[in-house]
Order: structure tokens, then C-alpha cells, then sequence
């Protein structure tokens, strides 16, 4: 399916780049993903996103939650608490299951809310 977003909006940048660096995430001194299979999502008006593989992300650190949200370019996200230990942090995570055709290199991808969550550091490695 076609993307309302792009069709109505058309000038609107949602630009995704395969990265042949490391990315890795840390929340409190976990490391909760760390990847060379990077899809780097710059958007208008929002920071850049960086997608990991679920392979790459401690999956049993996630507790999907009931949370979703449109995104009119990306499509349905889903989100995912993160939990480490006895703290919570509540829709952290999210990942578009089923995402537009323009945005298919998504697909069953993880980000991380790093700028709502003051401890998650998603930190491009250099070299």
C-alpha cells in the first residue's frame, strides 16, 4: 500500500540509509542492542532514527504493549516497553510491522526513544 503521507504531502523528507557503521544502545549500563545492520531515518522536524534488526536487539528486554500510532508516511507502529530490572520504561520502543511500500526497509525494525528517555544512548561507534 501506497503512502497518504508522500501522495498528499510529496516535498515532506522521510529518508532512510543503510549505515556500514556500528550502532550500538545502552539504558543504564545494559547494552540492549548493539548492530552493523543499521537503517538511519532522517524525517522533517524529528531527529534521526536508527532501526535495528530484532536479531541485534535483547529481545526479552521488550514487553510489547497495547500502544500504537499512525504515522501517515510510515504507517502503524507498534511499541514495546523496555524493562530492566524493577524499571519500566513505558512505549520505548517501537517498530513498523507492516509499514508503507515506500518504507518496506522498516519492516520488523526497532527504534529507540532516546530523546523521551534521557538514559537510553543510541551511539553510532566510530571506525
Amino acid at each position: 500500500m501506497k503512502s497518504p503521507g508522500h501522495q498528499k504531502m510529496p516535498l515532506h523528507k522521510v529518508e532512510e540509509k543503510r549505515l556500514k557503521a556500528r550502532v550500538v544502545v545502552d539504558v543504564g549500563g545494559t547494552r540492549v542492542a548493539d548492530s552493523s545492520d543499521i537503517v538511519r531515518v532522517d524525517e522533517d522536524d524529528y531527529p534521526s532514527r536508527y532501526y535495528f534488526p530484532r536479531s541485534d536487539v535483547k529481545m526479552d528486554l521488550l514487553e510489547r504493549s497495547s500502544t500504537s500510532t499512525q504515522c501517515p508516511f510510515k504507517g502503524t507502529a507498534s511499541y514495546f516497553n523496555l524493562e530492566l530490572g524493577d524499571r519500566k520504561l513505558a512505549d520505548a520502543v517501537w517498530s513498523y510491522e507492516d509499514p508503507y511500500d515506500e518504507h518496506r526497509g522498516l519492516q520488523d525494525r526497532l527504534a529507540f526513544y532516546d530523546d523521551k528517555y534521557k538514559e537510553i544512548r543510541v551511539k553510532p561507534q566510530a571506525g
